[in-house]
């Protein structure tokens, strides 16, 4: 009998971590020569049974970002609304429930079964943060192609960062024309920490996935002025996102209790620009603000 493409997908031999984090060319094709293959066992698992009832959809969001959202794409000049949302909790960084947490154990669920399917994912290994988590994006190797999944990604990317960036940060507007994400696990006693660095973004989306009830100790994101010097230890609850310039230097403190999930989103120019800093922001129509970029996706993965 002749295996199914999901069997054959859960066949393959993996590279060794050592092997990835070294980046040896055998890993790249490694990935390379899969692809096909993954992509189209990742179709096949999610047509499996037991994956239907865990939709992603837009019925995740926070309701009344979402009823904002939904309300600026349909006239652009009540964006106000959205931005309203959104507390600056240091300076350029914002802050606002992201995901509902009535609803976010669905994503978790979805992210558990995907964690349990046995096709290769390729780790965000260009961090420390490598032990758990995956590649989101298509421009990366090996990242989670489940069809339902990146239907949610795209949406989330173009419906929601892309046009709150613009509104929080009219400097990133052309800068904004590509994606890339990953999530990530911080597991106490194993990846504990990411020491101060600034992200290659325009923009970066930190969105906290622990479930209500799911506490860890420790983990805070520090955030650094480099003008005042000021340092700020910020934590976010369940469902709740960070939004910054990635030029705004920040770490992750150790944990010290328990696990914390996250989504790390970007969006950046092609070929990897970024606004440069301090540079005067031009005046943008609503209208402009809300819009999908007409550019391709590019070849330039950050990692």
């Amino acid at each position: 009998m002749s295996l199914t493409t999901l069997e054959r997908a859960r066949a393959v031999e993996r590279p060794s971590r050592e092997a990835m984090l070294q980046r040896a060319p055998s890993v790249q094709q490694f990935w390379g020569q899969n692809r096909d293959l993954f992509q189209d066992a990742w179709k096949e698992w999610e047509e499996g049974a037991g994956h239907q009832d865990l939709m992603l959809d837009r019925s995740l969001y926070d309701p009344r970002l979402r009823n904002a959202i939904e309300q600026a794409w349909e006239d652009p000049t009540r964006e106000t609304a959205v931005r309203d949302l959104w507390t600056e909790v240091f300076p350029d960084v914002y802050q606002a429930q992201f995901f509902d947490p009535d609803r976010l154990g669905v994503l978790r669920s979805y992210l558990d079964q995907v964690a349990n399917a046995e096709i290769p994912l390729r780790p965000p290994y260009g961090i420390v943060l490598n032990r758990g988590g995956a590649m989101l994006d298509s421009r990366s190797e090996g990242y989670l192609a489940a069809p339902n999944f990146q239907a949610f990604y795209r949406d989330l990317m173009d419906a929601y960062m892309r046009p709150v960036s613009r509104l929080l940060f009219p400097d990133v507007m052309g800068y904004d024309t590509q994606t890339f994400g990953f999530s990530i696990q911080w597991q106490e006693n194993k990846d504990m920490s990411l020491r101060a660095h600034s992200d290659a973004s325009a923009v970066t989306l930190n969105i906290n996935l622990n479930l209500p009830g799911e506490d860890f100790e420790g983990s805070a994101v520090s955030f650094f002025d480099p003008k005042t010097r000021k340092v700020d230890k910020i934590t976010f609850a369940p469902g709740t996102a960070l939004i910054h310039h990635g030029s705004v230097p920040h770490a992750s403190e150790p944990i010290t209790r328990g696990e914390r999930y996250n989504f790390v989103l970007w969006l950046y120019g092609d070929n990897g620009q970024i606004p440069v800093r301090g540079a005067t922001p031009v005046d943008i129509d609503p209208h402009q603000r809300w819009t999908v970029p007409e550019a391709r996706p590019d070849s330039f993965a950050p990692f």
